[in-house]
């Protein structure tokens, strides 16, 4: 297939090296151009652009990756859907339900796949946690309890992110929706939210922390805290069955080695038996992601991380900010 990218950034570039083997890039496109020309620079094929409807229009690309600051998501994908093109967007896909909604119907009138960025649920430790959770062996789940959060930098309250026109919100919509992502993957849809977000540190006007308290029909809980005060970046993911405690911890990088904990409780209970799993290599999920809604695409099969998974995700987020008095745009 040919690609289109609509983004030039760190996560553009991110997406393009992931791009499996004997894929092409026809069009980079980005506001600022140099960037789009950097990058065709950087592959050795395809043409840069500044307008996004032109990347989109153009008659050999068959999809289009969208990895743009968070206002324009929505947009750009609607354009590309609407021109019969295949996409890949970034999370959370757009900046409110509503629009999302307006992506489902178009993806739907079209007959086009449309996959969106949760890349972490391909991070190793995830994949053998859901394979230890498909095997039967943790029982009924009863809750997660997560924390993902990071310090910031100097002038981190100046970035796109702080902007809420831009961004749809702070550190919720950022590292928070790939929490709700996760622990809705486990267990299931979420029927009760609580929480709230709120601002401690940084002076911008969206959130650096949020707290929140999701539960299942069946009583399943999700308790999961986002930070971008930190100071030390850290990821927690720990999945309590009734047999069964699974801990993911770090993601590789500053955020430490990736491990998953396996504690197997014992017939006669007391101390479990233990299982370290380490995943020391580099980072996979960005390439695995790809590889899925290239797979997508071929078997013509709705992606397991699509615009419903983003759908739900997001009406969270939303839920959080309406109660915290936050604007979600």
């Amino acid at each position: 297939m040919n690609y289109a990218i609509v983004g030039c950034g760190l996560i553009g570039k991110k997406r393009l090296a992931c791009l499996p083997a004997g894929l092409k890039l026809v069009v980079a496109c980005d506001t600022n151009l140099s960037r789009a020309e950097e990058l065709v620079k950087i592959v050795g094929s395809g043409r840069a652009v500044s307008d996004f409807k032109t990347a989109v229009a153009d008659p050999q690309v068959d999809a289009v990756i969208v990895a743009t600051v968070n206002s324009v998501l929505a947009e750009v994908s609607a354009a590309a859907i609407r021109a019969g093109k295949h996409v890949i967007v970034e999370k959370p896909a757009g900046i409110s339900v509503k629009q999302i909604d307006e992506l489902i119907a178009l993806e739907k009138k079209h007959g086009v796949c449309v996959r969106v960025g949760f890349n972490h649920r391909y991070h190793p430790a995830f994949i053998k946690a859901r394979e230890i959770f498909a095997s039967g062996m943790m029982g009924e789940l009863m809750f997660v309890r997560a924390r993902y959060g990071h310090g910031g930098r100097i002038g981190y309250d100046q970035e796109w992110r702080a902007d809420p026109k831009l961004s749809g919100g702070g550190e919720l919509i950022d590292q928070g929706i790939h929490l709700i992502d996760l622990a809705g993957w486990f267990l299931g849809d979420f029927t009760k939210v609580e929480g709230h977000a709120t601002t401690y540190f940084w002076k911008m006007p969206v959130d650096d922390n949020a707290f929140l308290s999701l539960q299942t029909a069946k009583g399943q809980t999700a308790w999961l805290h986002v930070s971008c005060t930190e100071w030390k970046n850290l990821f927690s993911f720990e999945i309590y069955g009734r047999h069964t405690k699974l801990h993911i911890e770090g993601l590789g990088g500053s955020y430490g080695l990736e491990k998953l904990f396996h504690y197997q409780m014992k017939p006669e209970m007391g101390i479990p038996d233990i299982k370290i799993h380490e995943f020391p290599g580099a980072d996979e999920s960005w390439k695995i992601e790809m590889t899925k809604f290239e797979e997508d695409i071929q078997l013509k099969r709705t992606p397991d991380a699509g615009l419903a998974e983003a759908r739900a995700a997001l009406q969270i987020v939303e839920t959080i900010y309406e109660k915290s008095g936050l604007k979600n745009l």
